[in-house]
């Protein structure tokens, strides 16, 4: 099309805007592949064919430089930095959180670290087949798209005595100081199973507890439970919404010593932290599968597998590095992972 139009004599402006393409790409097109624009003629004859534009010459020059590409890609199967990144990647990290890591723990080799984009496009940029499947099976999340939550109906008066977000004390809104909580419930198919979620505000270190299903007693037992296996200076408040199941929160101050504050109806990002790290339990905790069959010690598992992940906001640190700074060994915890084969 492009030779055909200059030699009808066609700007190539005009040329640009029939194949719906800038301007300025045309325009390079050309100078690379010798046209030059013509002059006026002083003498009579046929014109210059194209102004020394050919389409197969053209075609042939781009297919030569697409072969072989200038400089190799730093992240490509077959290299060290592919296999690290695949360990991560079947350890349930995010190319976030492995670009993140890799920085860490690659901090005197620049050659193997890469950027999350870098992952997502080596990634996609498999050839179609069973390993790029498995590959991609092995991201985060599958869908496209967000769906928007329903909102039920409206919660307030169900729950008495309970003291507003509003007035939580400057260092808890501020994060100064570990030990306020966020809590919520996961739950399972038909709401007949329910997972108790607890995520520290600072390092957000998360706890899951194991309930019956989701009355305030199975909510106050629980929450109780896990909460007590926690040093007292670092359970001092909790953050939940306007739940039924938290409607004993009385007696759960009483048991834990947490005091509990309500967020407002229909505001969960007045609980972000718990939010995201929600979403982030659901490859684990699938919805609409039954989640009576997790015990404690399965659901204690999958919150240290969630808490020795790199988090963005911490530096890609782990949040049981900062909770239990003297139980966790970062370099033992990445040398142990890549031990087992994750």
């Amino acid at each position: 099309m492009i030779q055909t139009q200059l030699e009808m004599g066609v700007k190539p402006a005009a040329i640009a805007l029939g194949l719906n393409r800038s301007a300025s790409t045309l325009s390079r097109e050309l100078r690379r592949n010798g046209w030059a624009r013509p002059t006026a003629r002083r003498y009579p004859g046929r014109p210059p064919v194209a102004g020394g534009y050919r389409a197969q010459t053209a075609h042939k020059r781009a297919h030569a430089c697409t072969v072989r590409a200038r400089v190799a890609r730093r992240l490509r199967p077959g290299t060290e930095s592919w296999d690290q990144v695949i360990h991560y990647l079947k350890a349930g990290y995010s190319p976030e959180q492995i670009a993140g890591t890799l920085m860490l723990v690659n901090a005197e080799t620049p050659t193997l670290q890469v950027s999350h984009e870098t992952i997502y496009t080596t990634i996609y940029a498999m050839p179609r087949g069973e390993l790029r499947t498995e590959v991609i099976g092995w991201l985060r999340f599958g869908h496209a798209k967000r769906h928007p939550r329903a909102r039920g109906e409206d919660r307030q008066g169900q729950i008495p005595d309970r003291v507003s977000i509003h007035d939580l004390p400057p260092e808890i809104e501020e994060r100064l100081v570990p030990g306020h909580w966020e809590g919520d419930l996961i739950k399972g198919a038909h709401n007949r199973s329910a997972v108790g979620t607890l995520v520290e505000r600072t390092t957000l270190f998360t706890v899951l507890s194991r309930m019956d299903n989701a009355s305030a007693d199975a909510a106050l037992s629980g929450f109780s439970h896990v909460l007590n296996r926690i040093e007292a200076q670092q359970r001092l408040s909790l953050t939940y919404d306007q739940g039924r199941e938290m409607a004993a929160h009385q007696r759960l101050t009483e048991a834990t010593g947490v005091k509990v504050y309500f967020a407002d109806p229909h505001s969960p990002w007045q609980r972000g932290i718990n939010e995201n790290t929600n979403g982030l339990l659901r490859q684990h905790l699938p919805k609409g599968s039954d989640l009576s069959g997790f015990i404690q010690e399965k659901l204690d598992a999958i919150a240290w597998k969630l808490n020795t992940w790199p988090r963005k906001s911490l530096g890609f640190r782990c949040p049981a590095e900062l909770f239990t700074p003297d139980a966790f060994n970062f370099r033992q915890h990445h040398a142990a992972l890549f031990a087992l084969g994750h």
